[in-house]
């Protein structure tokens, strides 16, 4: 079935497991059998796998784990309580549809920032005739991956376009991971439009679906082209300074290149435009801090890895790089890995002067020597003080403390897992050696980085982990310092109608605005807040 193709009906067929040796037409087989079971005719039905996962419990028994989708040129008619008495459900995976407003809008909407939230909401307000004036402050994708090449050999930080800022957002230098904990029916039009642009048709299927960075940057590219052929504006090197609402009902949006006269503003900043943060609680817009994590990246051996997950099966080309997702609530606060990157590299994250961030990310063969993931424990809002500025210089000291830590020139703290577990720093790295910025660290006590509830709680995650994974706190394994960006210490409070309290010209989203977390649910809460606009307002004439 494609991406575009239309249906009537459609039910999924979960649980279907088969060993390594089976083929995937034999969960359509079975599949078929269920349908059949429930008193529907195969022989009116469209099969395609929906999803598949790997259970790797019994490493002497891996089973790879299918949901089967059925659809039907006509609808079926048949109960929702005869499906479930046979385990089938009934799925939505069409189009969104838009019902424009009555408002009138004298000019287009603006976009600012083209993460994900921002790139999902151009792209449907363009398709909707909206014509919407996209801006970020960093650079287009070719532009960027020059700027960070350089940044890397030479520690020369633009503090404009970066890791952080520009075309595609963060997510441009990181796994281009799409799996989400969110339940929303638009995450399946977000896997498609991604394939359209290029995307692996793969990420449709797959439990924990990847793009990865190198593909990533393509798709990036040909969504904001379509943007600007359906009549959108792109400006790069743009940054929001000042948001002026004006008495005729319209914004003036005050950018490093100028004033921009609009109708509304999408707010999708990303979670690491502090100066925009500072302005719009200059300005007296509802901001509240709120809980989020810090910690360190780990790296591991990527065969090691593979075989504490798959043991004799690493390596088998149905399973791939081996994905873990760790987690330990049995201290004093949370402890969990995020952002695993199988095969993947480590990168540096900065944004700021004085301070060192990092991030991870794999290409889209996953087959680099070594896979890393962040661990990062839980920090609550009575840690710093509970207001958003203090959720920020929170922060920006343990970045600072890194930043010293690797030498004050951009190079990374390293330490050995072993020492950092046994609080000294005594080892270099040998077995297993650090990707941040090609090698460019330096061996430091990372564990002192931290305060002392964030070193404990890493230090029990490591071994809870290691109970779980075998090899997890292997003593040779890498620690890079510091994982501070894992999501926004902030969120602008918005109302049902997805604008921002007392600014109803403003819709903050995605995970800038504290809404999200990862590239799906940001796509989706830029969704959301683009319907919002639309289903207000009539396309500009």
């Amino acid at each position: 079935m494609s991406n575009s193709e239309k249906y009537a009906d459609a039910f999924l067929v979960s649980g279907i497991k088969l060993s390594l040796c089976d083929e995937e037409a034999d969960a359509l087989k079975i599949a078929a059998s269920e349908m059949k079971r429930a008193g529907i005719n195969p022989a009116r039905l469209r099969f395609r796998i929906y999803k598949k996962s790997v259970d790797a419990r019994k490493k002497s028994d891996i089973k790879l784990v299918y949901s089967v989708a059925a659809y039907s040129d006509t609808e079926l008619g048949i109960s929702e309580s005869k499906l479930e008495k046979h385990g089938i459900k009934r799925i939505y995976d069409g189009d969104i549809e838009v019902e424009p407003g009555k408002e009138k809008a004298s000019c287009p909407p603006l976009v600012v920032g083209m993460g994900p939230a921002g790139m999902f909401a151009a792209l449907i307000l363009a398709e909707n005739g909206y014509r919407p004036i996209v801006i970020d402050r960093g650079d287009c994708v070719e532009k960027r991956c020059a700027v960070n090449r350089r940044f890397i050999e030479t520690g020369e930080l633009d503090r404009e376009s970066n890791v952080q800022f520009g075309a595609g957002g963060a997510g441009t230098f990181s796994d281009g991971k799409l799996m989400t904990r969110i339940n929303d029916a638009r995450i399946s039009y977000v896997l498609k439009r991604f394939c359209e642009f290029g995307a692996p048709s793969e990420i449709l299927t797959a439990a924990k679906p990847h793009i990865g960075t190198d593909m990533l940057r393509g798709v990036v590219e040909r969504l904001l082209a379509r943007v600007e052929e359906l009549g959108g504006k792109v400006i790069y090197r743009c940054r929001l300074d000042d948001i002026k609402e004006n008495k005729d009902n319209t914004v003036t949006a005050v950018t490093s290149r100028g004033d921009i006269e609009c109708s509304t503003v999408v707010l999708a900043v990303g979670h690491s435009a502090r100066d925009t943060y500072e302005m719009l609680i200059s300005k007296g817009y509802a901001v509240a801090a709120k809980d989020f994590s810090v910690g360190v990246r780990v790296e591991h051996l990527r065969q090691d890895i593979d075989t504490a997950l798959y043991g004799e099966y690493a390596g088998h080309k149905k399973l791939g790089a081996g994905e873990y997702h760790l987690s330990d609530t049995s201290g004093e606060r949370g402890v969990y890995t995020f952002c695993m990157c199988p095969g993947g590299e480590i990168v540096a994250g900065a944004s700021e002067d004085g301070g060192v961030v990092v991030n991870g990310m794999s290409n889209y063969a996953r087959d680099g020597a070594n896979s890393n993931s962040a661990v990062a424990v839980s920090v609550r809002r009575e840690d710093y003080g509970a207001t958003p500025m203090e959720a920020i210089a929170f922060q920006r000291n343990i970045e600072k403390l890194a930043f010293e830590a690797g030498g004050a020139d951009f190079c990374a703290p390293v330490q050995t897992l072993g020492d950092f577990m046994l609080g000294r720093s005594v080892s270099e790295p040998s077995r297993i050696m650090p990707t941040y910025r090609d090698g460019r660290v330096r061996l430091a006590r990372v564990d002192k980085l931290f305060p002392d509830y964030i070193t404990r709680g890493l230090i029990r995650g490591f071994a809870s982990f290691d109970r779980k994974l075998a090899g997890f706190a292997v003593s040779d394994a890498v620690i890079t310092g510091v994982e501070t960006r894992t999501s926004a210490p902030v969120r602008i409070l918005r109302t049902e109608d997805y604008t921002a309290v007392g600014h109803s010209l403003v819709y903050p989203c995605g995970e800038g605005a504290g809404y999200a977390g990862g590239i799906t649910s940001s796509a989706v809460d830029g969704l959301r807040s683009a319907i919002a606009l639309m289903k207000r307002y009539s396309p500009p004439q």
